[in-house]
């Protein structure tokens, strides 16, 4: 028998917290969080962290566990989440993986390998310090045309941006001789060992907008500019993986004068909107998911659980 397992995401602010709540008193679930940034400590206004005293009892993971100063990643997010998970159903309760990182998800649903790499440092110096030194050096571009000359697929989906990745593949390939992206492929065709729903939570456009442009305001008003000010006097730099988040980048900028404060506020709900767009591109690709328009439900939370558990109870989950 395949272990049940329940998944609630969507595009940032469409209201996943408050659902999965009550989503988890009724199924006797708990829940694991699947966002890059709430997993990091000191960072609560900026990631929109749920607190303890609004988790309603219900237990949480991967909340408040890591330094601001560690990288997490999808290979320490899959072996914390499999860890708890097995914790859960040990406890006779229901896992609910709750948050908006579409790769964490398949990561776990499909039990994803991704080989992480060791360095090879057999020949003196490392080739991922050398790939490091040459993006240094040369730019981005540089070593991104290298990996769309390795293996084109790869450079299609990663963004040039995106270093870390690049060389990640680029590695990847010296290493192994096969192309990360055919690896990365042939792993999204694996059926999942779980029995599992997999809720995508949306809304219209207009009203995800709207809820993303007041909750940057909200998040201004609690203090977060004094949080991200905190977080630099406690040794945090702008290159680190958890200060590269939405809410933490817009905001250095300002410090470092490059913007002024409404700038960077501007800039903030603007790229947090394309993020939610993003996100709801990503789930439109993913296979066997079951799409939940709170619109179709009047925004009625209430109904929305109501749908949801159907689902959970046709899929014999509970």
């Amino acid at each position: 028998m395949k272990k049940p397992l329940i998944i609630l995401t969507g595009p940032t602010a469409v209201g996943k917290t408050d659902l999965s709540i009550k989503l988890a008193k009724a199924v006797n679930g708990e829940i694991i969080s699947a966002d890059s940034m709430q997993v990091y400590k000191h960072m609560n206004i900026g990631t929109a962290k749920i607190m303890p005293s609004e988790m309603s009892g219900i237990k949480h993971y991967l909340i408040d566990e890591f330094a601001p100063q560690e990288d997490f990643n999808v290979v320490k997010f899959k072996e914390y989440a499999e860890k708890y998970m097995a914790e859960i159903y040990a406890n006779n309760k229901v896992p609910i993986i709750a948050g908006g990182t579409g790769f964490y998800i398949q990561a776990v649903l499909y039990g994803i390998d991704f080989e992480e790499n060791e360095e090879d440092t057999s020949h003196g110096i490392s080739y991922r310090k050398e790939l490091e030194d040459l993006a240094q050096e040369k730019g981005a571009l540089y070593i991104h045309s290298m990996l769309q000359e390795a293996d084109p697929a790869a450079a299609c989906s990663i963004h040039p941006n995106n270093i870390k990745r690049v060389i990640r593949a680029l590695e990847y390939y010296k290493q192994t001789g096969n192309k990360i992206s055919e690896h990365n492929a042939e792993q999204r065709q694996k059926e999942s060992p779980y029995n599992f729903c997999y809720f995508v939570l949306n809304n219209k456009r207009e009203v995800l907008y709207e809820r993303i442009n007041k909750r940057v305001d909200v998040m201004i008003e609690q203090g977060l500019l004094e949080e991200v000010k905190h977080l630099l006097d406690m040794g945090c730099t702008k290159d680190m993986v958890s200060m590269q988040g939405l809410g933490y980048k817009e905001i250095i900028e300002y410090l470092e004068g490059k913007c002024t404060f409404q700038e960077a506020v501007y800039i903030l709900k603007r790229d947090t909107r394309h993020f939610a767009k993003r996100q709801l591109t990503w789930f439109k690709r993913e296979k066997d998911v079951i799409w939940v328009n709170k619109d179709q439900y009047n925004d009625n939370d209430d109904k929305v659980l109501e749908a949801m558990i159907k689902e959970i109870k046709l899929n014999n989950l509970i």
